[in-house]
């Protein structure tokens, strides 16, 4: 069983799409209706693995807030997908042909928080990270390669103005960094 994440605390169902309705317009930030099972369950088959528990309730929440093309938005099921399909133009750039990714020591990865010094990331991890968001100029990313005992998977903030990456212990972990900012 995993850790009940409150959604509607970040996310207030006043903001929510009516089930049913198509978004207006004026509905550009609000949150979608919830995904149903079966919208998650496929965009786990296609990724070819289960998704990390605090994203998975969060798209049966609501599956996204905003629209895919907008400047701020979550994904929804059918939309979320790699960072090398969506964005593979960044991951060729950052890991050009015959390149060796930077990589840091344990010591120096495993810092959150205000200690954390973002230029400190694994670029050997881009082509494996799911985008799940657009936040402002930047991607909100989640990384299958760190994950902890719970499933949880890294949560990655990244944006051209940042030198590398503000990295979250989880997706949950960085959707309460952004609410409190």
């Amino acid at each position: 069983m995993s850790t009940p994440y409150a959604w509607s605390t970040l996310f207030p169902e006043r903001d929510r799409v009516p089930e049913g309705s198509d978004p207006s317009p004026t509905d550009t930030y609000a949150l979608r209706p919830p995904a149903g099972e079966a919208d998650v369950r496929r965009l786990e088959e296609r990724l070819g693995m289960e998704l990390p528990p605090s994203y998975r309730q969060f798209l049966l929440f609501a599956n996204g807030w905003g629209n895919a093309d907008d400047e701020y938005c979550l994904r929804s099921a059918a939309t979320a997908g790699w960072l090398r399909d969506i964005e593979s133009w960044f991951v060729e750039y950052c890991l050009p042909e015959g390149h060796t990714p930077r990589s840091v020591p344990d010591e120096l990865y495993f810092v959150y928080g205000e200690k954390q010094d973002c230029i400190n990331l694994r670029e050997e991890y881009l082509p494996d990270l799911l985008m799940v968001g657009h936040w402002d100029d930047g991607w909100t990313l989640l990384n299958p390669r760190v994950k902890s005992a719970e499933g949880e998977w890294e949560a990655w903030f990244h944006a051209p103005w940042l030198p590398g990456a503000n990295r979250y212990r989880s997706f949950w972990d960085l959707m309460e960094y952004e609410d409190r900012g």
